[in-house]
């Protein structure tokens, strides 16, 4: 009885996974002729808080589906104390492909910045591009385009690291994040993301199924002020992150990625 519940649950796990990307992208390219139809016929500020909202709602919605076949758990609640606040750079570290949707999910007035490749994407393009999500390059313009987003009150989600963890605990940061601060006098709150899976980390295949059930956890970190020394800041920011992630409690992967071990936090 126990080896058929195991292949019973492992068939239920398979069913979790693709029913969860499948529903991903239907939601997606649901929403991507609509988004693409309103773009020129809403003034840029109503789209952008149409489009921010309606990303938020599929994206909560998505979790809670996931959430609702108990193989997965998100405690994001943390974040809600962040949805009436002032202008912020919301600054997590990025574990998963997930981070970005968990974060999107609890906020309805965050811009976030793209790969450039990524606003052209069947799935995000059009949808982004109503919200005006903000590109990655050219730095200048990221910056001016950050800039002058946050006159509206909107938050920013930007990941110091880039991309995906590769390196534990944070891969070295990028320097955007403190230009961004130091040009528009906005803060900096800290997001720290933990995991107890390597799922959708860095070069985990789409579709392999990982050991479930997974669970996600995020907590709210240390606020910086805006920087006078970008390259200073750069630096305290990343030490910050690196010592917080390894003192923190342990909830962390199991695997870093497929075939390497990960380290066992202090």
């Amino acid at each position: 009885m126990r080896m058929v519940f195991r292949v019973l649950l492992n068939c239920y796990d398979y069913l979790v996974l693709y029913f969860g990307l499948a529903l991903l992208g239907m939601l997606c390219l649901a929403w991507t002729p609509i988004a693409m139809i309103i773009y020129p016929l809403l003034q840029e500020r109503k789209g952008q808080a149409l489009g921010r909202y309606v990303i938020m709602v599929v994206f909560r919605f998505y979790l809670a589906c996931l959430a609702m076949s108990h193989r997965c758990s998100f405690d994001l609640t943390a974040l809600d104390a962040l949805r009436d606040e002032p202008s912020l750079i919301i600054a997590p570290n990025h574990p998963c492909l997930l981070d970005a949707v968990m974060v999107i999910s609890r906020l309805p007035n965050v811009a976030c910045v793209l790969k450039a490749d990524l606003m052209n994407n069947v799935f995000l393009g059009a949808g982004a591009r109503l919200a005006r999500y903000i590109r990655n390059d050219p730095v200048r313009r990221m910056v001016q385009e950050a800039t002058r987003d946050f006159g509206c009150g909107s938050h920013l989600l930007l990941f110091p690291e880039g991309t995906r963890t590769i390196s534990y605990p944070v891969n070295p940061f990028k320097g955007s994040i403190g230009l961004i601060s130091h040009h528009a006098l906005v803060p900096v709150q800290t997001v720290l993301i933990e995991t107890d899976s390597a799922y959708l980390r860095k070069g985990w295949p789409l579709f392999r199924k990982p050991p479930m059930p997974i669970n996600y956890r995020v907590s709210l970190g240390r606020r910086f002020n805006p920087p006078q020394n970008t390259k200073q800041f750069m630096a305290e920011l990343e030490h910050y992150f690196a010592h917080d992630l390894v003192q923190g409690p342990a909830f962390f992967p199991t695997h870093s990625q497929p075939g390497q071990a990960h380290p066992t936090p202090s």
